[in-house]
């Protein structure tokens, strides 16, 4: 069995109470504990450590440090206020000396130190984007929705700017400026993902219900190479593409609106929507494990599990899921 920690939506937000965990055999999860805290919406483990860093979205932000208790269960051992408002992504540098954070609605990138056991020790640079975009309800300011490193280079993606932002990250943990890559107008980029061994990345739109591939050459510069449809189908209202995962020559991307996981082929440069998945109502998040997607059903108030071959699906209810991630 493998545990599984489900970051939910609370009061203000959604009916969730904080993180759950599930032990995970063969689709089917069974509760274990829960941990009370403030909307973490998202989750993400160290890569050496048995430490959780849980991102607390809201106006106040903060970012919670959590390692497990007893099996399957979690305890807090600290917080930090995040460096802005609306937390909504976190990272760690491989090397596990720096977090990343995020903060949607302040539209700013902050960078904290981690000591030999993974505890944030101080906030070490944030900076903060300035611009907008041409959907004027989405678009009236900076919104920095994830942060991605590679080789010391962090790469920041601005939702309302159209841009993703690029600066070298120093052994001290202060960003330079480095790089600005400018997305086709209206795209609303709100995850990237690089695919392995290649030059070649892919932005999901949430604006334009697209799927952007971009060269990258050099590190951190991004170049626009093709646009395609977001689904494989064709779904009338919002889309709103939400989260990306690349296994293998294929490449998932979650649609919020038509309730569906879009798999493509990406064995070519340019993406070939082969399938629709149903997956529950707005995925926000998922994972793929074991030949099965987790899917944080948002708007169904559950964790939806089923085969990428596809089969029936078993729905685990906890209020207003956003992120789901193994250990």
């Amino acid at each position: 069995m493998e545990l599984v920690c489900v970051g939910c939506y609370t009061s203000g937000a959604g009916n969730g109470n904080g993180i759950r965990t599930y032990w995970h055999d063969s689709g089917t999860l069974t509760p274990v504990a829960e941990l009370a805290m403030s909307s973490p919406s998202w989750l993400t483990w160290h890569p050496t450590l048995p430490v959780l860093y849980a991102a607390n979205e809201s106006t106040d932000g903060e970012i919670t440090v959590v390692v497990p208790d007893d099996p399957g269960s979690l305890i807090s051992v600290a917080s930090v206020p995040s460096g802005g408002a609306d937390p909504c992504h976190l990272a760690v540098t491989p090397d596990g000396r720096h977090l990343l954070c995020s903060n949607y609605s302040s539209g700013s990138l902050a960078v904290f130190a981690l000591d030999g056991a993974g505890m944030i020790t101080d906030r070490t640079d944030l900076v903060t984007h300035h611009g907008s975009g041409p959907v004027a309800d989405r678009q009236e300011s900076r919104h920095v929705h994830l942060a991605v490193v590679l080789d010391a280079v962090v790469s920041a993606v601005d939702l309302c700017t159209d841009e993703m932002r690029s600066y070298t990250l120093a052994g001290d943990g202060s960003l330079a400026p480095l790089a600005v890559s400018a997305m086709p107008p209206g795209t609303g980029p709100r995850e990237l993902v690089r695919r392995a061994g290649t030059d070649l990345a892919y932005v999901a739109g949430e604006l334009a219900s697209t799927l952007v591939v971009v060269r990258e050459g050099p590190i951190g510069t991004f170049t626009p190479v093709t646009v395609v449809p977001a689904t494989a189908g064709v779904f009338e209202g919002v889309n709103y593409p939400a989260h990306l995962e690349i296994v293998g020559d294929r490449l998932y991307l979650s649609n919020r609106g038509p309730d569906v996981i879009t798999e493509f082929d990406i064995s070519g440069e340019e993406p070939k929507a082969v399938a629709d998945h149903p997956c529950g109502a707005f995925p926000r998040h998922f994972t793929v494990a074991d030949e099965r997607f987790l899917v944080a059903a948002q708007g169904e108030d559950a964790v939806v599990t089923f085969a990428v071959t596809g089969g029936e699906a078993v729905r685990t209810p906890t209020g207003t899921p956003t992120c789901v991630v193994f250990r």
